[in-house]
């Protein structure tokens, strides 16, 4: 049972140390490009959002989703186009896991 002290230190943590998430994304994406383990790992740390009871892997993954569907796919282009959301995310969906698995595979 946790005491009183370490659940208050729990709550106030809302974000994860930079090297905590970066040596996370090395470790289970060691394909990831250096540049991008430091983007993700600056962006989970950074930009409010709680995360408090989310482990590192859950950050990492949804960061990861997010970033890659905006960044490197025609996402926002078919949402502007009227394409429905569920819909957009379901036709980039294929890339965007395409990278993650690439990523998951150690550089030969």
């Amino acid at each position: 049972m946790k005491t009183r002290a370490e659940r208050r230190r729990e709550r106030k943590r809302q974000w994860f140390s930079q090297d905590e998430v970066e040596d996370f994304i090395r470790r289970e994406y060691p394909g990831c490009p250096e540049v991008a383990v430091v983007h993700f790992a600056t962006h989970i740390c950074t930009v409010p959002k709680n995360w408090r009871s989310a482990p590192v892997a859950t950050a990492v993954d949804v960061t990861m989703q997010n970033e890659l569907r905006h960044q490197f796919t025609d996402y926002d282009q078919l949402m502007l186009v009227g394409v429905q959301r569920k819909e957009a995310r379901r036709r980039v969906q294929p890339r965007v896991d395409a990278m993650i698995e690439a990523w998951k595979k150690r550089p030969t």
